[in-house]
This record gives structure tokens, C-alpha cells and sequence, in this order.
């Protein structure tokens, strides 16, 4: 089966093979055990070392070589466990040792990577940081000297395994494995079930075998989108204008400019070439990742939109417009991020005129006047859909004006120690 790109492991032949010999063992092979890693507050881990037979009828994975003692451990491999609720709907794993397994049904001589696509899988924001930039820790982490492996990924949908095809052959070119699709039995000579995370949009080098960033993730996204080519979009002009990427939002989901057209109007007087970027489930990664990756600037409203940040080159400049109430999540979320690939990051914090919630709930409402004591420590659904979905964004034209000019100044600079491009 084939999905835009991307091989999924076709259930009809189940004898197939790997293509590639297995890897080489490792000099002293560790004891074949099952083993959790439960200590940190985003993820399990959990490993199969040794002879590992999936059988995707009841979720379990047996370690089929016998051992000193019985082992039962249960996982649900997705990086939100503090989550209660979220975690419920992850499918939940058994890894038995020591009992009767099932005969093996296609033989794979690689180890396998098991993780979830439930959750919040499908917000754009979500699918990198619970999904593709946990598991390019894991990977890195498990396997720090390229070793192959295969991925197998519960609760994928065929839709969410073709808008990722490219980048998930970039992590393996092996077909993806998708519990629920089969009937027959897999087996590995190990297995991996869950993905470490580090914390919001962040790898931490400190704590990678071969001291990784976000930088190096963003080389890996290059791979994956790019296929090698420094600047894709040249222009034709010998001084060609720079590019500002003007993120946007539609009607219906809060954070909305109301006034966009007079700011691309001001970003064009101020000397940009503006592209309008409304980013939808169907628009294709390759095409937005050129897109993107061709500006010197992009400008948005705080949302998942601004995910596509990861898309930009480094020293490239990113703003981030916050609105009322989500300072501590555009840190979080986007800032911590762009500062860690080497962006030049802006930060414009509108007032509380330029917010659509002053007409619901008057400027000296403590929900204007003073967000974070309104919300206290709680950022329930209520108090979110006040400050994500209720809020729309009218800027401050002559305010952003100066923000513009300090973003233009910087993306021409950009382009000078880049050769215009």
C-alpha cells in the first residue's frame, strides 16, 4: 500500500522481508529483559531487548526468548502522560515475557519504534511537538550511530501517514506499520515503545548522545522537504525584495487580523514583497516548506500556524504577534524555539485596544487588565477559548510600523550576508 509517498506495510504478503541485512550486534549485547523507564513527567519508555513478537490483535508484544522471571508491563506510547484525559485515548500496550507467543508471521530483521498518533495528532502544533520532535530524541537517543529500524504507529490514519510521508520515509524507508491495519504477527529483534520528550517544542543537547538541537532538526526537515537545495526560490532580479511571510488565520478560529490588508499594505510601503500564508490540512508540506523557506521574514498571530517557524532558515527574521492573555504560551510554544534555531526573533505585544475581547468585556475588566491573575493556575477550557477563540487581533498600524522597520532592517541584512538570496 502506497500513501502519497509513503510505504505501509502491506498485510496481504505476509512473509515479506526487509531489503536491507540486519544491522551489526552491539560488542556486549545486554541482557534479553523487558525494561520501563517511568521517572519523568512526559513519557514511559519502554524496551524489548531481544526476540519481539507484535501481535496487533490484542496490542501486546512478547519478548519470545525465555528469562529468569515474568514480566508484565503496560504502555500507552504518547508523551502527554500527565495529560489524564488525552491519555485515555491512546491505545494501551502489553509487553509480556515468559509467556505462550504467538507464531511469528512476517519477519522484520530490524528493530521497531512503537508510538501513538492519537492524541492531539492532527493540530499541526501537536504533530511536531508530541509526535515528530519527540521522535527525533528517541531516535537519536536509542540509536545514536544510524542504526536502521522500523516505525510501527498505532491509531496512524491514512490521511495523517500521507501529509507526513516525506518526513516519515526521512526517518525510515521502511513501510510504516500500523497495528490496527493487521492481522498477522510481526517480529523484531528488539523493540522500543514510546517517545521522550523534553519538554515544549525543545531538545535539550545536554541530554543527547551526540549533543542534538533544534538546529539539527531543522537540517533533518531540510532533508525531508528540500532534498538538498540551499534556497529553492531564487529571484530573477540582481537586488530582489524581501520576502515577509504573512501567516494568517481565517474567520471562525480566533487570533484573526481584522485590519491585514492595511498591514500588508504598510509591510509592502515599508519595502517587503508580502505572501499572504493560510495554511489548511490539505495544503501540501513540500509546498509550504518551499514557501517558507524562501522568506526573510515571516509575521504571525500566535496559533499553530506558526509551527511552519520550524521551516525557516536560521537568522531568518520570525515575529510573533501575542495576543491578551498568551505571553506564557507564546514563550513557550514559539519563542524558546525560534531563539534556539538561530532566528531573529521579534516579539509584538498588542494593548488592550488592539484586542477584539475590550468590546465583550471593557478595558477595566481583570481579564484585560491583568491576565495572568485573572487565570491564576488555571488554564481550563473556559479561560483558554477567552484568550484563543474569542480573541481577534486589530493592530496598531503606526505602533507596528516601527516592528516592521526593525524586521525589515534585519531581513535585509539577512540577505546581504546571504548573497540576496
Amino acid at each position: 500500500v502506497v500513501l502519497a509517498g509513503i510505504e505501509v506495510f502491506n498485510r496481504n504478503n505476509v512473509f515479506q522481508k526487509d531489503p536491507t541485512p540486519p544491522s551489526p550486534p552491539p560488542p556486549l549485547p545486554r541482557p534479553q529483559q523487558i525494561s520501563c523507564d517511568r521517572s519523568h513527567r512526559f513519557y514511559d519508555l519502554c524496551t524489548i531487548n531481544g526476540p519481539t513478537i507484535l501481535d496487533p490483535a490484542n496490542s501486546t508484544l512478547y519478548l519470545s526468548a525465555p528469562t529468569n522471571s515474568t514480566t508484565v508491563e503496560k504502555i500507552r506510547p504518547y508523551p502527554r502522560k500527565w495529560e489524564k484525559p488525552i491519555m485515555a485515548g491512546i491505545q494501551e500496550f502489553t509487553l509480556i515475557s515468559n509467556s505462550k507467543s504467538p507464531l511469528c508471521q512476517a519477519q522484520h530483521n530490524l528493530p521497531a519504534i512503537v508510538f501513538s498518533a492519537e492524541g492531539y495528532t492532527g493540530n499541526f502544533f501537536h504533530d511536531f511537538n508530541d509526535g515528530f520532535i519527540p521522535l527525533f530524541i528517541t531516535v537519536n537517543s536509542v540509536f545514536p550511530d544510524n542504526q536502521d529500524f522500523i516505525l510501527v504507529i498505532s491509531q496512524a490514519q491514512n490521511w495523517w501517514i500521507s501529509k507526513y510521508g516525506d518526513l516519515l520515509h526521512t526517518y525510515s524507508k521502511h513501510p510504516v506499520i500500523i497495528p490496527e491495519n493487521e492481522t498477522s504477527t510481526h517480529c523484531f529483534p528488539s523493540a522500543i515503545l514510546g517517545l521522550i520528550s523534553h519538554g515544549s517544542m525543545t531538545i535539550n543537547p545536554k541530554l543527547m548522545p551526540n549533543s542534538q538541537a533544534l538546529t539539527h532538526f531543522r537540517a533533518f526537515l531540510d532533508k525531508a522537504y528540500n532534498h538538498g537545495q540551499n534556497h529553492p526560490w531564487k529571484s530573477d532580479p540582481p537586488k530582489p525584495r524581501a520576502r515577509l511571510v504573512l501567516a494568517t488565520r481565517n474567520g471562525g478560529v480566533g487570533r484573526v487580523i481584522s485590519n491585514q490588508n492595511e498591514v500588508k499594505h504598510l509591510a509592502e510601503e515599508i519595502g517587503f514583497d508580502v505572501i499572504i500564508f493560510e495554511p489548511i490540512p490539505q495544503t501540501p508540506l513540500q509546498q509550504a516548506y518551499a514557501l517558507i523557506n524562501s522568506g526573510h521574514a515571516m509575521v504571525g498571530v500566535h496559533g499553530a500556524g506558526l509551527t511552519h517557524s520550524l521551516f525557516l532558515r536560521p537568522g531568518v527574521v520570525f515575529m510573533q504577534v501575542v495576543p491578551i492573555g498568551a505571553d506564557w504560551l507564546a514563550e513557550v510554544c514559539f519563542a524558546k524555539s525560534a531563539r534556539a534555531m538561530g532566528l531573529e526573533y521579534l516579539e509584538y505585544r498588542i494593548g488592550a485596544e488592539e484586542s477584539s475581547l475590550i468590546d465583550k468585556y471593557g478595558k477595566n475588566s481583570l481579564l484585560i487588565k491583568d491576565p495572568a491573575t485573572f487565570r491564576g493556575q488555571n488554564w481550563s477550557s473556559a479561560i483558554m477559548d477567552i484568550y484563543l477563540k474569542e480573541q481577534n487581533v486589530k493592530i496598531d498600524l503606526i505602533r507596528f510600523r516601527e516592528y516592521l522597520k526593525e524586521a525589515y532592517k534585519k531581513a535585509k541584512e539577512f540577505m546581504e550576508k546571504e548573497g540576496a538570496s
